[in-house]
């Protein structure tokens, strides 16, 4: 079974003595249950793994039943691993992980925990919370180019298409991806919606919060204040409300909103964001259109080949000291910004399909000069050769 690079550093935590609760966050369908039982398997450890994933009334004392499995066999074999599965699904989960680590630690029973959450924004508010000095966040992201490729033998143009979900691989045909289109919609797509945001947060407007995500993936790769998006959306809801609905669905893994690169920071968070899918199964799932069609169409080909490159560059920063932004001023732009420290990199994507201008490339040279101003797709770097890099390679 494919292994994904991040499969070496859970195995190394893992590996090291009981120091911090390990957190697994990421989207729906990235493989954080199938990784964890990988690295369980290689370790040899006795191990106890429970899921709340189907759980809807389950208590704290779920979690103390399953955690007492877990002593139980860290003392019968002086080591062991609990593996807690969507755990922010407990309401208040991160009171009894409190009390049951720190009794724990005051008893030195060798127990080491897992925690796998598909809800990153409701995880991060509990460990933050209540567990602050106990915990490491592994952040597990939409597969890349180089993943997909090297485990399905994917080319460019089917990871620009059909994304990075190693679920829907068996369905990606690019004569009839029907079906793979509706286990996109159906068992990704409205489960992250009905499941991981719905019922875990309380949401005034649900209509709105699904019309924002359809909005999203068919205005991927553009920017769009909140005014004009409550416009397209035919609402009555204010932009805060927007603003928030956005900040779930970009913790959920799905859609975000990438922020104007100013050196004003607060000038940046109050501009007006553009919309980015995560992974581009969304946009095509969404869209309608079948991978010939797409294909065909060279306006949409190329702001789903931007959007493909926007998700690399959205999955790669996480867990890194490096942000991610676009830039604007009048009518020229820069597709996006890395900002490391007072290092940045000014990135342009042109799609063989697109023709435009470097026109806000020189503008945003001489205004910020940064480190290296990158043009990527046709006459610059190969779409495939950036994609496959790791994102400091960009700052050597």
């Amino acid at each position: 079974m494919y292994k994904r690079l991040i499969y070496k550093e859970l195995q190394k935590r893992l590996e090291e003595p009981r120091r911090f609760i390990q957190t697994l966050l990421g989207p729906r369908q990235v493989g954080k249950t199938t990784l964890t039982l990988q690295v369980l398997e290689s370790l040899k450890t006795p191990f106890h793994f429970i899921s709340a994933d189907t759980a809807t009334l389950e208590d704290l004392y779920w979690i103390a039943s399953g955690w007492d499995q877990g002593r139980r066999l860290a003392q019968e074999n002086k080591r062991a691993l609990l593996v807690i599965d969507e755990i922010q699904k407990i309401p208040e989960w991160e009171k009894m992980v409190k009390k049951l680590w720190d009794e724990d630690t005051r008893k030195k029973i060798p127990l080491k925990v897992v925690l796998l959450g598909s809800s990153p924004w409701l995880m991060q508010k509990g460990l933050s919370e209540s567990l602050a000095g106990r915990f490491e966040i592994l952040p597990v992201t939409h597969w890349t180019y180089g993943e997909m490729k090297e485990a399905f033998n994917w080319d460019l143009d089917a990871y620009t298409y059909f994304g990075g979900y190693p679920g829907a691989a068996p369905f990606a045909d690019k004569k009839d991806p029907s079906r793979w289109a509706h286990y996109i919609n159906d068992s990704l797509i409205e489960t992250t919606l009905s499941r991981d945001i719905f019922l875990m947060t309380q949401i005034n407007k649900p209509a709105l919060l699904r019309r924002l995500f359809q909005l999203g993936c068919r205005y991927s790769g553009q920017i769009l204040s909140y005014q004009k998006m409550l416009g397209q959306l035919h609402d009555t809801g204010n932009t805060t409300t927007l603003a928030h609905y956005l900040e779930l669905l970009s913790g959920a893994g799905i859609l975000t909103g990438i922020h104007k690169y100013s050196p004003k920071e607060i000038q940046a968070r109050s501009s007006s964001p553009k919309l980015q899918v995560l992974n581009t199964a969304l946009m095509s799932a969404q869209s309608g259109k079948s991978f010939l069609e797409a294909k065909g169409d060279p306006v949409f080909w190329g702001r789903l080949t931007e959007s493909m490159v926007g998700a690399y560059l959205i999955n790669a920063v996480r867990g890194t000291s490096i942000e991610l932004f676009y830039w604007r001023e009048r009518n020229q732009e820069v597709d996006f910004v890395l900002k490391k420290g007072s290092s940045l990199i000014a990135i342009e994507v042109k799609s063989s399909l697109r023709k435009e201008t470097l026109s806000g490339m020189d503008a945003f040279i001489k205004a910020h000069r940064p480190k290296h101003s990158l043009l990527v797709g046709n006459d610059g770097i190969p779409i495939e050769e950036f994609i496959k890099a790791p994102i400091t390679h960009w700052f050597s």
